[in-house]
């Protein structure tokens, strides 16, 4: 079985897997639609506060800012600051939810040769997609392929520092382009609450973790990231 193969069946077993452990993966509630596709428009404003690490973790705020809207795409400005990090990227969308050019598990940028579908508008839980994408990671300057499956699930209130939305949850697995001699790539596990009230997440839960080449019965997975960001506030343009 080649890596695309294994991946593939591996994702499709945990994500049954999780659905059976979980009776709120597919909770409903009371009839609401599938999400539809959001509406840009110059000036629409997302905060989110974010909390990486265990012990003594990093935090941060980090702000998404539409910049641009045109026939070529949405283009989103964003910025992060914090008491130990700080900086900017730019992300671009061929449509809303369809990425050109951003990020995938931390704050790097990607090219992505076919657009990535962040999120496939519009969302309704038991929909399922998967993909194999080429990019270019502009922070390691490396090319490689990465996978991304998602499954939409239901309906769920969630509380933020924003306020409390309806929010459609989703589960992302993903098996990055980031292995070298001595590690296997990195494998995710995220949770994300997209709110169509807001236009975007209001909550994400991302964990990640790699293994060391080697035989496996001997060692445990390294853990690469346990992350939860937030939404503190948004602003929709008039």
């Amino acid at each position: 079985m080649n890596a695309r193969s294994l991946f593939a069946a591996l994702a499709l077993s945990i994500a049954a897997g999780l659905v059976g452990c979980s009776s709120s993966e597919f909770a409903t509630v009371s009839g609401a639609p599938p999400a539809g596709a959001p509406a840009f428009k110059v000036g629409d404003t997302w905060t989110y506060h974010g909390r990486e690490g265990f012990r003594l973790p990093v935090e941060w705020d980090e702000t998404h800012e539409v910049t641009a809207v045109g026939p070529e795409g949405i283009t989103m400005r964003v910025t992060y600051s914090g008491p130990t990090v700080t900086g900017s990227r730019t992300e671009v969308l061929t449509a809303p939810g369809i990425v050109r050019q951003g990020a995938l598990m931390d704050i790097e940028t990607r090219r992505f040769a076919t657009p990535l579908a962040r999120y496939q508008f519009p969302l309704a839980p038991g929909e399922t997609w998967n993909q194999w994408v080429a990019n270019y990671n502009e922070t390691t300057k490396r090319q490689g392929e990465i996978n991304r499956y998602v499954r939409v699930g239901g309906w769920e209130k969630v509380p933020t520092p924003a306020g409390t939305f309806d929010a459609i949850r989703m589960r992302v697995l993903m098996r990055l382009d980031d292995d070298e001699f001595w590690r296997e790539p990195t494998q995710t596990n995220y949770i994300v609450w997209y709110a169509p009230a807001v236009g975007g997440p209001v909550r994400e839960e991302k964990d990640a973790e790699y293994w060391e080449k080697g035989n496996r019965m001997d060692t445990q997975p390294v853990r690469a990231q346990h992350t939860v960001l937030e939404l503190v506030s948004f602003r929709r343009a008039a």
